[in-house]
């Protein structure tokens, strides 16, 4: 696939970019090096300055920057300027919190003094998604910058105009002109860039194919990863659930981002004694979900992001129609409206009565498909929620606080939310167990993933 922006709405090539030759990567990379022996000495009074007026140019032009993710990925406008508005969060974040995560820790020993003292590893690697192409970048780009590291994007290559812009942001902001680059390459170009002794580390986000690629090229170098790969999230219905505000977060926490989320509810358990009214209320919200142009501010459901996407979703769906699931909403790409069949849109689906041994129980539906089981008790919830490969994250309703703790504590998951959909926030690490990857972003965990933690003893 090349390097272009393609409107998903109505299939058009808006703009193509011609990837970077060898020698173009090579001259990005001596500028990364050269920039991190000077960048890595500057103060963190400095860094914060630097990004906090980062976190000004975002908020300053939003409506800018959310138009150009909701042409290149199809995102619902008013989520994608609340997607740029989350990426100052993070900058803000980072920019008031890195100097306390990253100050000496005294440790009491026989030594006169003993330390551990956080220092940054240098040039590192994030390849990172379409689906969220400024929120991912930057929770990446923040902790990494503050901790005196410097940063190469290889971004998805359908969202070119959004890594460029990101790069600019940092540049206007004024960091360094090599402390954070774009490279516009293709994934066969990643192995020049991994296997350059300077690059010192890496993270990913996107599939666990491309995931594992990455990882097996880093340790063919001994390099540091983090990985977030996707999800199959199971969102816990119990009959003590408040069932209205249940159903409500339901849809929404499916419908993130169209259904294009690594953490958007996929897998909706739900207790038996409870489930005839769960799925007539989760329907009947369906219905009235709005589809077409995501410019509309009033559309919540855009189209998927490519093609192939679409048509991964579709066979999925059908594999599972064609072993006995049923469909009570969607399900047929004839469904769609004529005037939406130009782009890559797909229906809302419910899919329901799913037997054992379809795509359901161990592929990552990625769209605004929800999958529907029953289940007699809260044991059978657990065990279903973690028959799945993956382990990102969590959602579970109930109000009774020993269901809850069991929950918390059996749920095979990096994250757990109780009566709440699942969410990333700056504040909390952020990541999965299982296929869904390891290591941590965000939080202090997550600026502590690429430095060099050194122990020092002075006798």
């Amino acid at each position: 696939m090349g390097i272009a922006t393609v409107n998903p709405a109505t299939g058009e090539t808006l703009k193509t970019f011609a990837p970077l030759a060898t020698e173009e990567i090579a001259a990005k990379l001596d500028r990364s090096q050269h920039t991190f022996e000077q960048y890595r000495h500057t103060s963190f009074e400095q860094r914060s300055n630097w990004l906090h007026k980062a976190a000004e140019i975002l908020a300053a032009n939003k409506a800018e920057y959310g138009k150009i993710m909701t042409l290149e990925v199809g995102k619902p406008i008013e989520a994608a300027i609340a997607e740029v508005e989350k990426s100052a969060w993070v900058c803000r974040y980072y920019a008031d919190h890195a100097k306390e995560f990253l100050a000496d820790v005294v440790i009491g020993t026989d030594a006169s003094r003993s330390f551990v003292r956080y220092q940054p590893l240098g040039i590192v690697l994030a390849v990172m998604p379409w689906n969220f192409p400024f929120w991912q970048v930057f929770r990446f780009a923040a902790p990494a910058l503050m901790a005196g590291n410097v940063g190469l994007l290889k971004h998805a290559s359908n969202v070119p105009q959004s890594a460029l812009a990101i790069e600019s942001i940092l540049l206007e902001a004024g960091f360094p002109a090599g402390a954070f680059q774009t490279l516009l390459i293709g994934a066969n170009q990643i192995p020049q860039v991994i296997e350059d002794d300077r690059v010192r580390a890496a993270t990913l986000t996107g599939s666990e194919a491309a995931g594992a690629s990455l990882a097996s090229a880093a340790g063919a170098q001994i390099k540091k990863t983090v990985l977030e790969l996707g999800g199959s999230d199971p969102f816990i219905v119990l009959e003590s659930a408040d069932l209205n505000a249940a159903v409500s977060t339901a849809v929404t926490a499916r419908m993130i981002n169209s259904g294009q989320s690594c953490i958007a509810a996929k897998r909706f358990i739900v207790q038996e004694s409870i489930a005839n009214e769960f799925t007539s209320k989760l329907v009947e919200r369906y219905r009235s979900l709005k589809v077409g142009d995501p410019l509309d501010p009033n559309i919540q459901i855009g189209p998927l992001s490519t093609p192939g996407i679409r048509t991964e979703l579709d066979q999925l769906v059908q594999a599972c129609i064609e072993r006995g699931a049923k469909a009570l909403i969607g399900g047929s790409l004839n469904e769609l409206p004529e005037h939406l069949k130009q782009g890559y849109y797909y229906p809302p689906t419910i899919l329901a009565e799913i037997p054992p041994g379809t795509p359901a129980a161990d592929e990552e539906f990625f769209g605004p498909v929800a999958l529907l089981f029953r289940v007699p008790d809260l044991e059978s919830a657990i065990a279903l929620a973690n028959r799945s490969p993956f382990g990102l994250g969590s959602s579970a309703w109930t109000t009774i606080p020993e269901e809850q703790n069991r929950l918390i504590h059996d749920i095979e998951a990096g994250c757990v939310f109780i009566n709440s959909m699942v969410k990333s926030d700056p504040r909390l690490p952020f990541g999965g167990i299982k296929r869904s990857g390891y290591g941590r972003e965000l939080g202090i965990q997550g600026i502590h993933e690429f430095v060099n933690i050194k122990t020092v003893w002075v006798q």
